[in-house]
């Protein structure tokens, strides 16, 4: 399972409504998590590792979109309060 990230544009966070979806924020911390449905979501300030799979981890930061596959077992490092858009395609 792999977690996907990429920047868009401008124009693909009007055209996917991003804005409009919920906000989630979290300080600094450490915690498991398993996504048993998939999730998209908009970082809109602060930083994360998310550890997964056999030892590899990817670090999500402010303007990254992610998403997350259903089934995925991690552990969130949040290094900066982290505030996000999420949906739940």
């Amino acid at each position: 399972m792999e977690i996907k990230k990429r920047k868009l544009t401008p124009m693909e966070i009007e055209n996917m409504g991003i804005e409009s979806w919920p906000i989630w924020e979290k300080e600094k911390s450490v915690f498991d998590w398993y996504y048993d449905t998939a999730e998209q979501c908009y970082i809109i300030q602060g930083k994360v590792i998310v550890h997964y799979g056999d030892g590899k981890s990817i670090e999500i930061e402010k303007g990254d979109f992610v998403e997350f596959p259903a089934g995925l077992k991690c552990r969130w490092e949040i290094v900066e309060n982290l505030k996000k858009h999420y949906n739940f395609p």
